[in-house]
C-alpha cells in the first residue's frame, strides 16, 4: 500500500470512529428516533456527506453502533471466562444484572435493538457476540463436574435468552413489580441447579 493510501485509509477509519462514538452517546442519551441526523454530524464534527458515504442510512450507523456495544458488553466477561472459567462467568453476570440499569448501552443493546434492527436479526447478533464466550464457559462447568455433561451450543443459547430476558426485567422492574435482587438470585438459582437435575 503506498504512503498516499495508507494515510486516505486512516483517515477513513478515524472519520467513520467519529460519527460511530457520537451516535453511540446520542443514540444512548435520546434513543434512535429523537437523534436528528444532524445531530450527529454536528457532534462528530464531520460533513454530512462523511455521513452518508459511511453510512446511506441511519438504520446503518444504528447498526455499527450497536455492534460495537455489543462486542463491549462480551468483552470483559469473556476475559473473565478465559481466567476463570465457569465461576467467573457467574460472577462477571451478576454484577452485569446488578448494573445493567445503569449501563450508557441499556438503551442501544436492549430497547431500540430489536426496534430498529427487528427482532430476529437483533437476536441473531447478540448469539453472534456471547454464544463461543458462553459456551467455553458452559465447557469449563462440564469438566469441572459443576454442570451435567450435555449439548453445550442448546445449553448456551438458553442461558443467553435468559440473560436478555433478565436484563429487561431489570429494566423494566417498576412495571414488573420485582427487583434487581430478585431477578439476580432466580437466575443464578436457575444456573446453579444445573448439575442438580440431569436430563434423562
Amino acid at each position: 500500500m503506498s504512503k498516499g493510501k495508507g494515510i486516505r485509509a486512516a483517515q477513513a477509519k478515524a472519520t467513520r470512529s467519529l460519527l460511530v462514538e457520537a451516535a453511540h452517546r446520542l443514540f444512548a442519551e435520546n434513543g434512535f428516533h429523537a437523534t436528528a441526523t444532524n445531530e450527529i454530524v454536528k457532534a462528530a464534527g464531520v460533513t454530512r456527506g462523511a455521513l452518508q458515504h459511511y453510512f446511506p442510512r441511519k438504520e446503518d450507523l444504528f447498526r455499527a453502533v450497536f455492534e460495537q456495544a455489543g462486542r463491549g458488553l462480551v468483552q470483559t466477561a469473556a476475559e473473565r471466562v478465559k481466567n476463570e472459567g465457569w465461576e467467573g462467568f457467574i460472577a462477571d453476570l451478576k454484577d452485569f444484572i446488578g448494573n445493567v440499569a445503569s449501563l450508557e448501552s441499556q438503551r442501544i443493546a436492549f430497547i431500540d435493538g430489536p426496534a430498529v434492527l427487528g427482532w430476529s436479526e437483533w437476536r441473531r447478533l447478540q448469539l453472534s457476540y456471547g454464544e463461543q464466550m458462553v459456551t467455553e464457559a458452559i465447557a469449563d462447568g462440564v469438566a469441572k463436574g459443576l454442570i451435567s455433561p450435555q449439548s453445550s451450543r442448546a445449553l448456551a443459547h438458553l442461558i443467553l435468552s435468559m440473560i436478555e430476558e433478565a436484563s429487561l426485567m431489570v429494566l423494566n422492574a417498576d412495571k414488573l413489580l420485582v427487583t434487581t435482587n430478585e431477578v439476580e438470585f432466580a437466575m443464578l438459582s436457575l444456573l446453579t441447579s444445573l448439575n442438580r437435575h440431569r436430563v434423562v
